[in-house]
């Protein structure tokens, strides 16, 4: 067996996605070494075509930091939202009632943003690895690849940090009886669109109605992503583009209002859940964004939390190297988790809220038409939703 040749650096990330690589950048911007490495190929990354609604925050850590200001002229910012239930619009002013906004940029472009710094930057980056494997990570951790080229690596590093997404190999890392898994699924999904359309509203519509939720997104000026409530094991190809349409006017037209509609170019049945992975560190493997937890797409969290498990390791991070203190890295687990179950109950909050129960009853309907009704007629209850929205502030 061939010797493998070693790679000494302070903290090896496996994942290549907006948080590793968000990671690797904040770090090289405090002097710390670190080499990425993603099974994926950029290719295949930057052709994932993923939604992406932005907090305030992660908006300023990517411009801040020196990643790029792209997002301020690329994206697009959003000052509120509507909730349309009964027919009737209603919309939340993020800036009013709390001062901040969103930005609409897809997940595609921050990837494409952070992997162009790190190039620029001279990052260790290995795309495309095979054969990956963790070890040690109750002391002086190690991971085992094999790169694009087929040569084997070791990667001998202080820390690891698995951002290595949903279907991550690092959170398996953790020893069964040191971790706690918490699951919650749906009894539905989103059939999600792309169509060659204009804009049919310059802010997000959430809607809710008796045939079930639709979201109606924006992408470029000539191409809308849009969404609706359907059955988790819904086959794409009994929709054609006429009964989609007809589909979404059911849940959103009335009232004045009417979809733009156009050629549906791409669709897609979006099955999700709750997961959340406790704690986010074990020994010296720290566990970020998706490897740590998932939520439902409704309260447009995911990414957001992901880069903020990646602001708050790598305080831990940064401290531990200057001064040898290990007083944030112990606080990691705890501090990330509370914004965490805080998103899983907003985000858990607003899917039940706005989707139509598979076995709704009279009562459950009007039950939850009173609760849209209770949020929209109070200042307070919009307030919450923007808040949690735009994003809270990091403690």
């Amino acid at each position: 067996m061939a010797t493998r040749k070693i790679i000494t650096t302070q903290v090896a990330i496996m994942g290549a996605g907006p948080a590793g690589l968000m990671l690797a950048h904040l770090l090289a911007t405090a002097g710390i070494d670190s080499t990425v490495v993603e099974v994926r190929s950029h290719k295949d990354i930057s052709e994932t075509v993923r939604a992406g609604i932005l907090e305030h925050g992660t908006v300023n850590m990517l411009v801040d930091s020196g990643v790029s200001d792209r997002v301020l002229r690329d994206g697009d910012r959003h000052d509120g939202i509507e909730l349309r239930f009964n027919g009737e619009s209603h919309r939340i002013d993020f800036k009013e009632l709390v001062g901040e906004s969103v930005w609409l940029y897809p997940q595609t472009d921050v990837f494409l943003d952070l992997a162009a710094r790190r190039k620029a930057d001279g990052g260790d980056v290995r795309y495309s690895v095979t054969e990956t494997a963790v070890h040690n990570i109750e002391g002086k951790p190690k991971v085992w690849f094999t790169d694009a080229d087929g040569v084997e690596y070791e990667i001998q590093a202080e820390f690891v940090v698995g951002a290595d997404g949903s279907r991550s190999h690092c959170r398996f890392q953790v020893p069964e009886a040191h971790r706690k898994w918490y699951f919650h699924e749906y009894p539905f999904a989103w059939f999600g669109i792309l169509a060659e359309a204009p804009h049919s509203a310059d802010e997000l519509i959430y809607a809710n109605s008796a045939n079930g939720f639709a979201l109606i997104s924006q992408r470029t000026q000539t191409v809308q992503r849009m969404y609706f409530q359907c059955n988790p094991k819904e086959n794409v190809a009994d929709w054609d583009d006429d009964r989609i349409w007809a589909e979404f006017r059911r849940r959103v037209n009335g009232n004045g209002f009417e979809l733009k509609e156009g050629p549906v170019i791409d669709k897609m049945v979006l099955p999700f859940r709750s997961f959340v992975h406790t704690p986010m560190r074990h020994g010296n493997l720290f566990l970020a964004g998706d490897a740590a937890h998932t939520v439902p797409p409704t309260g447009a969290k995911g990414l957001n939390l992901a880069i903020h498990d990646v602001k708050v390791l790598f305080e831990g991070l940064d401290s531990y190297f200057r001064s040898g203190s290990t007083q944030l890295l112990d606080s990691f687990s705890s501090r990330a988790l509370d914004r965490v179950w805080k998103a899983q109950q907003f985000s858990y909050w607003m899917t039940t809220m706005l989707h139509t129960p598979v076995d709704a009853d009279d009562f459950s309907r009007a039950r939850q038409l009173g609760e849209l009704n209770s949020v929209v007629s109070s200042r307070h209850g919009m307030a919450y939703l923007a808040e949690a929205y735009t994003g809270w502030p990091s403690l």
